[in-house]
């Protein structure tokens, strides 16, 4: 019953959005404030209390006995353009789902929980990602307030209209003595588990991952008058690179390479591209693989500008290091998920999560759950209901045995 109670509230969730015949939900835009609204509800039936922090960030809190630790589980509630209803919102909305459970077995847990639906992951309406897990644990720093939108408006302003007040990047919400860990239940955005005939897995590190901005520069002209010897158009540059990228890459498993966007700054059919912005996002399991690449790739770019009479920037946007999750809370959901799968398998998170930042203030760690054809960030991802019972049966189970473990310590 639990598990089709899930189910429902994820499509009802994947029906708030701000593009009526897509599913669109951006850091602060009305679908995300009415994101908030609906699964906030959710939190209150489940006996949380809720609040909302200046940026958006949903947080729905089960007390416990005074002085006792918290445990964090989570993740975002933003969307990519386009979006399947299960990236994020399944670990928001899963953890609700397993503390009702409890809540009527009558299960009282000897820590507190806290339900974190953060605002922003997904770096759409900002090119910073992890806005809403960066001001949670206090990471937020004024680099990002002054990052703006595609109107213009900047991250400062943004935030300010929403809570009403001047913004002050705010202390972490807790101390790192007083949790737990971070748990995170996420689709895998990958083959493997479907692979392996397995409905969930555990995951070990998240990998590494840099992003950001090349901005190749030439000489805008008319499209008829110009020869093509004589032009030092921007976009053909950039079009180069992009599938320089993609070759460079290809060679090199499992280093991955994506150019996401391409801009055309002032761009017209007649006139010759003066400006090309396009994104870089790289990513390695090895740290200083991701680094390597990067720097060639930066290189190679900038050898293509030189002999196309261009120039090339790089603007970073985002850097994080391999993220290895915490072996005791792994192994503590492995043993949940042999318990209830029959078999555990450990797997690396190719994708970026809020644990990438949570990390900094607790332990994390993340279940996958397999999704059809490894699919993610497209309107077909798709988890099974039988696989979302798993996942919802694994969480109960390591929230019951964690319970156990915690009461023990405490004497």
């Amino acid at each position: 019953m639990s598990g089709l109670r899930l189910v429902h509230m994820l499509d009802e969730l994947g029906r708030v959005t701000d593009e009526p015949g897509r599913l669109t939900r951006t850091f602060l835009s009305p679908g995300m404030k009415r994101a908030n609204a609906l699964v906030g509800g959710w939190m209150r039936e489940a006996g949380l209390a809720v609040r909302e922090d200046d940026t958006g960030n949903l947080i729905g809190r089960l007390e416990s006995t005074p002085g006792t630790k918290t445990l964090l589980l989570g993740s975002h509630l933003d969307t990519v353009r386009n979006a399947g209803r299960f990236d994020g919102a399944l670990g928001v909305v899963l953890p609700i789902v397993a503390l009702a459970q409890l809540k009527r077995r009558g299960v009282t847990l000897p820590f507190a929980v806290e339900v974190l639906g953060f605002s922003e992951e997904e770096a759409v309406r900002f090119t910073g990602a992890y806005l809403g897990s960066k001001a949670y644990t206090g990471r937020l720093r004024p680099a990002d307030l002054k990052l703006s939108d595609a109107r213009g408006n900047t991250l400062r302003a943004v935030i300010e209209e929403h809570s009403g007040r001047r913004y002050t990047p705010p202390k972490p919400a807790h101390k790192r003595s007083d949790l737990l860990g971070y748990v995170e239940v996420h689709i895998e955005q990958g083959p493997v588990l479907e692979n392996r005939k397995l409905a969930v897995g555990v995951v070990s590190a998240i990998a590494s991952q840099t992003r950001g901005r090349l901005i190749f520069r030439g000489r805008a002209g008319h499209a008829g008058t110009t020869p093509m010897a004589l032009r030092r158009d921007a976009l053909a540059g950039a079009a180069e690179f992009v599938l320089l990228a993609e070759k460079y890459a290809s060679a090199r498993a499992p280093l991955v390479a994506t150019v996401g966007t391409i801009n055309v700054p002032s761009g017209a059919a007649n006139v010759i591209p003066g400006e090309t912005v396009v994104s870089l996002d790289v990513r390695h399991p090895n740290d200083a693989a991701c680094r390597r690449a990067l720097t060639q790739l930066i290189g190679s770019a900038r050898k293509i500008a030189r002999r196309r009479g261009l120039t090339v920037g790089w603007q970073p946007t985002m850097q994080h290091q391999a993220t290895p999750c915490s072996p005791a809370l792994t192994a503590a959901l492995a043993r949940s998920v042999k318990a209830v799968q029959g078999k555990s398998l450990s797997l690396v998170s190719g994708a970026g999560h809020d644990g990438v930042v949570m990390s900094a203030l607790t332990p994390i760690a993340m279940l996958f759950v397999r999704c059809r054809d490894g699919l993610s960030h497209h309107p077909d991802e798709y988890a099974s209901p039988k696989d979302l019972a798993v996942a919802l049966r694994v969480m109960v189970d390591f929230l019951q045995r964690l319970s156990a473990d915690y009461t023990d310590e405490r004497g």
